[in-house]
């Protein structure tokens, strides 16, 4: 099975491709789509959604996992991020792509044992864990790990 993990983001939208198989897994690749700040946000927003749609054409993965997006301290931040994971649930539903949803605490439940774990913690666990892997971002990280997290849950959904 091929996966497609994004930590959506409007600035930073990480993501990987794993291949999974049983106990087995690969690193396939892993970026950064990176939307220019300066970009009026409906410009942002259609980057992240072409920049998905075209990793589900290259890459063609079987199913997706995306990190949920909770209430941050500022409402507007929320809303803005959640616009930013809608790109890209959209880019991904409308290639008829499954998408499976998880929480933050368990993607590092999933990872490091730990529902509380660190950047680094996680860091240093999709290192172990995909030796291939070398994120140069904290967004690529997650990105991997995310996609890692449903590779050890989808059993289970």
């Amino acid at each position: 099975m091929r996966i497609l993990g994004i930590d959506p983001g409007l600035l930073h939208t990480g993501w990987a491709v794993i291949d999974s198989n049983g106990s087995s897994r690969k690193y396939i690749a892993s970026g950064v789509i990176l939307p220019p700040a300066g970009l009026p946000f409906p410009q942002r927003l259609a980057i992240i959604f072409r920049g998905v749609s075209e990793l589900c054409e290259t890459f063609q993965p079987d199913q997706c996992s995306i990190e949920i997006i909770f209430v941050n301290v500022n409402p507007k931040t929320t809303l803005i991020l959640g616009q930013a994971r809608a790109a890209a649930i959209v880019a991904v539903a409308n290639r008829d792509i499954p998408v499976f949803e998880y929480e933050p605490n368990k993607i590092k439940k999933a990872l490091t044992s730990a529902g509380h774990a660190t950047k680094d913690q996680i860091d240093k666990m999709v290192r172990i864990l995909l030796p291939a892997a070398n994120p140069k971002t904290p967004d690529e990280a997650d990105a991997i790990a995310i996609a890692l997290a449903h590779s050890n849950m989808a059993r289970f959904v």
